[in-house]
C-alpha cells in the first residue's frame, strides 16, 4: 500500500529537511547537508503518494546517512 503524501512530509521534516511552499499544492524540501538534492512534492496530505516518489525520498534520506556516518 502506498505511503500518503503527509507520511512522507512527516518523515523528511523529522530527517531535518526545510520546506517552502510553492505554487498551488506543492512543497519544495531541502537539506542543509544536500543542497543540490530538492524533493517537490505535489498533491494533498490525504493522496496517495506516487511510486516515484517514494523512491526519491529514500534515495536522499540514504545520501543523507551516508554524509551524516562520514561527518
Amino acid at each position: 500500500m502506498p505511503k500518503k503524501i503527509r507520511e512522507l512530509k512527516a518523515i523528511l521534516l523529522k530527517a531535518g529537511f526545510v520546506y517552502r511552499p510553492a505554487k498551488g499544492s506543492h512543497t519544495f524540501w531541502t537539506h542543509p547537508l544536500i543542497p543540490d538534492e530538492p524533493v517537490t512534492i505535489a498533491g494533498k496530505d490525504g493522496d496517495d503518494a506516487p511510486r516515484y516518489l517514494e523512491k526519491q525520498v529514500n534515495r536522499v534520506l540514504k545520501q543523507l546517512g551516508e554524509i551524516e556516518e562520514e561527518e
